[in-house]
């Protein structure tokens, strides 16, 4: 997969208390242009139509580069985390689920933002929980830099101010509940979507206009180097811009909130194959990045 030229990232020396936002190049972190120093970049989209300007024409090179710098999530804890839900068509057809004859009404869930939201090189931790099922799901993620209500479609690309790597993480074992009181509660999208650790972001967030057409992009996702996932977004059932737009329907956008719009085939219930200890999960898509992420049994004492 082809590296962006660069990217927004969150990272700190020595105390991840005084993270701040900065610029990765080929692997190297850099002091964020001086405009931006010492911000969050949480911070940054606040006020991202000032600041974007900035980032225009940014030339990495010139950027001081910072030694020992850790990475984090690049957005620790963003508003909210809405992910679309069945938002392939190849998805679709190896979930047994038809094919739809025309335009649906694209469906989110939410993943808690302080909890499930981890970055690059953290563990995501598996439950210790008897006949566990949890399976990996790479998807292009918009991150809002403009707040927004009921924004219309030919307008809804304009509220991004970058994409990101999200991996949804899913419990299959708990999305269908046995005792529901009644049938509209037969799923439970928060238990089998929001476990700690369940939503991988980043490595950092690519400003949007870096990428050309968010409906041709590659994305893949291998476990232990074997390829799983392999597709692109022109499989999408419901194209980015709609997503975004039927997002703000529902509830305000804000700036630092992430829209996940959903995942290829390959997953792994279909096949009966879920993540184990030991495992590592690398989520790439073209020109936006790559997350890599070991899988570690929950030590843990419970409280």
């Amino acid at each position: 997969m082809r590296e962006p030229a660069w990217m927004l990232v969150t990272h700190y020396q020595g105390d991840p208390r005084k993270a701040e936002v900065g610029v990765a190049v080929g692997g190297q972190v850099r002091r964020a242009p001086a405009e931006l120093a010492g911000r969050t970049l949480l911070d940054v989209l606040g006020e991202w139509d000032a600041l974007a300007p900035v980032l225009h024409g940014l030339d990495p090179d010139r950027l001081d580069p910072v030694d020992d710098a850790v990475l984090l999530a690049p957005l620790r804890f963003p508003p909210k985390v809405l992910c679309a839900g069945a938002n392939y068509y190849a998805h679709l057809a190896e979930m047994g689920v038809p094919r739809p004859a025309g335009p649906v009404e694209p469906y989110f869930f939410l993943k808690p933002p302080t909890t499930s939201v981890i970055g690059p090189g953290d563990p995501i931790v598996l439950p210790d929980r008897h006949g566990r099922k949890i399976d990996w799901e790479v998807e292009l993620a918009a991150v809002i830099g403009r707040r927004c209500v009921d924004v219309p479609v030919e307008r809804a690309l304009e509220v991004v101010a970058g994409w990101t790597v999200v991996n949804d993480v899913s419990a299959r074992d708990l999305l269908d509940r046995h005792d529901p009181v009644a049938p509209p509660f037969a799923h439970d999208w928060v238990a089998a979507k929001g476990g700690d650790t369940f939503c991988p972001l980043g490595p950092g967030v690519v400003p949007a206009w870096m990428v050309d057409d968010p409906q041709a992009v590659a994305l893949r996702l291998s476990v232990n180097g074997v390829v799983r996932q392999d597709s692109t977004t022109a499989d999408m059932v419901t194209p980015v811009a709609e997503l975004i737009a039927a997002a703000s329907r529902a509830v305000t956008l804000e700036p630092g909130d992430v829209v996940a719009t959903g995942t290829p085939a390959g997953v792994g219930f279909p096949r009966g194959e879920f993540l184990a200890p030991g495992d590592e999960v690398v989520a790439e898509i073209d020109g936006v990045g790559l997350l890599r992420n070991p899988v570690v049994e929950n030590t843990t004492e419970r409280t």
